[in-house]
């Protein structure tokens, strides 16, 4: 009998996931991202930028699923068992915890926590024996399913001074995903932080593609860099759009040509075009209000971007997985 068993994995391919990201905020990569809505036909949008979210504000998005977001626990002084002992003060590292809390007729005064400063070590709890702090899971914000007219959307709100944006990312992501397997689509395209914080690993790691969005400026090349290290890291293959090329085409060719010295592809410029600003006000993609100038531009990109996730795609319904017989070792 062969060593080997040859199992196809025929049915339905796994669903693609494209990651639009930017080395710095301002980019254009939301508005780019919009139009790819606008463009697909098969795909679910996830908006990543927890921290600063605002696809909904071009795809006016109708809510029918709204989740508390949990992240971690925080402390809290029960200002009734509190005696005042100082001990919690002074294991704090980051300050949070002040000598200004009601009195409760053993002291004048207990301590409090500051919700904000609190980082939810858990130190003070841990260490408090008189066990007066309580140390419970918090809401740190709130996640959305929501139909838009390019189709479904999860998306999120953290709390103002929040931690734990990439456990919500994650979140997201997963939400975005079973939705595309339960209803038959084929992408995901995420909206994804800028930088290359905890966020922007949350929003890339395991997608199958990587858009960074750049701008044609020596701050735009320096913080690509920092994007293609973090991508190489991952080796997830990126592609680079350069958006508003035109205001400076000689560090545009720069950009271009580091990009192809660098392994990443080129998914194409878009020119600098006040139609964006004029369909936002409408709420709507620049895409879905002209056909000529950027938009035309942006549909370039959007057909590059389409063709390399098509050749992946062909590539893992191909794909055979070899495994050992067990059956020879009975």
């Amino acid at each position: 009998m062969s060593e080997f068993v040859t199992i196809s994995t025929s049915g339905r391919a796994p669903v693609r996931e494209l990651a639009v990201i930017s080395g710095k905020g301002g980019t254009g990569k939301t508005s780019i991202v919009a139009s790819f809505a606008a463009l697909s036909r098969n795909s679910v949008l996830a908006d990543c930028d927890v921290d600063a979210a605002d696809l909904h504000l071009v795809l006016e998005p109708h809510v029918v699923r709204r989740n508390e977001f949990t992240g971690g626990n925080r402390a809290r002084i029960k200002h009734g068992h509190c005696n005042a002992c100082r001990k919690c003060e002074e294991l704090c590292r980051f300050d949070a915890i002040f000598f200004d809390g009601p009195g409760n007729g053993l002291v004048e005064k207990t301590f409090r926590v500051d919700p904000i400063a609190c980082e939810g070590c858990g130190v003070c709890a841990w260490f408090c024996a008189e066990q007066a702090i309580d140390f419970s899971p918090v809401v740190n914000g709130e996640w959305f399913i929501s139909d838009t007219r390019c189709g479904p959307m999860v998306h999120a709100r953290l709390g103002v001074a929040q931690e734990n944006s990439g456990k919500l990312v994650s979140t997201v992501r997963t939400a975005a995903k079973r939705i595309a397997e339960e209803r038959g689509l084929d992408l995901v395209i995420i909206d994804g932080s800028p930088g290359i914080g905890c966020p922007v690993i949350a929003s890339i790691t395991a997608a199958h593609l990587v858009l960074a969005v750049s701008e044609p400026t020596l701050s735009g090349l320096h913080d690509l860099e920092r994007v293609a290290a973090l991508t190489r890291h991952f080796r997830i293959p990126a592609l680079v759009c350069i958006n508003k090329w035109d205001l400076n085409p000689e560090i545009c060719s720069r950009i271009e040509v580091w990009a192809c010295e660098h392994g990443l592809g080129l998914a194409g410029r878009v020119r600098y075009d006040r139609a964006v600003t004029a369909a936002q006000v409408k709420g709507r993609a620049v895409v879905e209000c002209q056909q000529n100038g950027c938009a035309e531009d942006i549909r370039s990109v959007w057909k590059n971007v389409a063709a390399h996730l098509q050749t992946n795609k062909t590539e893992d319904a191909n794909l055979r997985i070899r495994m050992p017989d067990l059956r020879d070792s009975r």
